[in-house]
């Protein structure tokens, strides 16, 4: 799967921020909620627009992401 296909960054939507495209679902929403332990399923009811596959890319935009980007931990 290409994350390209489903995330979108479009400066007249959210400011800017990653989207599941076409929809005004962040990215970073999808992410918090994977975070706090809410499944697929979870996500899906709360966001009818997204689908698994979008879920699934946005976690595959964020592990790209990490490769390219390093944020430091304090020790």
């Amino acid at each position: 799967m290409n994350w390209r296909d489903h995330i979108s960054v479009d400066p007249q939507v959210c400011h800017g921020k990653p989207c599941v495209a076409g929809t005004r679902v962040m990215v970073s929403i999808i992410l918090d909620n994977l975070a706090v332990g809410q499944s697929i399923d979870e996500i899906l009811v709360s966001y009818p627009t997204v689908t698994a596959e979008a879920i699934r890319a946005t976690l595959a935009y964020a592990a790209d992401l990490s490769r390219e980007r390093l944020v430091p931990l304090s020790a």
